[in-house]
């Protein structure tokens, strides 16, 4: 089984210039938790993702006021990406090793095509490795 088979096609996105309030709108529509962020309008090469976590932690945890904030203030840089046709084994050992509870999924010309999370591996019966993802995830940064 590869990750195609398992990933949300056609993720909602933001660019880096994106106010805060409008990923948070976004996320809340999409019921969902991280926006890729992409390079610009238009364009679906990743430059980095934004989750609810880091908003909370990276903003409104320090004292700024996230209306005052943009996608770039909050992402995460070199997000973490996989490709389409990899395997699910490999998916979920990406994200057991690198403590991720979502991965871009990105096609042979790099553009963003998916994000496959954790909850899409339980939904796709793999208990065994989600339960290490979780395990795995859950332990304090290194």
């Amino acid at each position: 089984m590869t990750v195609q088979d398992l990933m949300t096609s056609s993720p909602a996105t933001c660019t880096p210039d994106t106010s805060l309030q409008d990923v948070a709108r976004t996320m809340a529509d999409e019921d969902c938790g991280a926006l890729p962020v992409v390079a610009s309008e238009g364009s679906n090469e990743p430059v980095g993702v934004v989750t609810d976590r880091d908003i909370a932690i990276r903003i409104v945890a320090t004292g700024q006021n996230p209306a005052d904030k943009t996608a770039a203030d909050a992402m995460t840089k070199d997000a973490v990406t996989v490709r389409a046709s990899a395997s699910v084994e490999e998916a979920a050992r990406m994200m057991k090793d690198r403590q991720l509870r979502r991965l871009i999924v990105v096609g042979d010309d790099g553009a963003i095509t998916g994000i496959l999370a954790q909850a899409d591996l339980a939904r796709a019966g793999h208990e065994a490795r989600t339960g290490e993802v979780v395990e795995e995830i859950s332990k304090p940064s290194r």
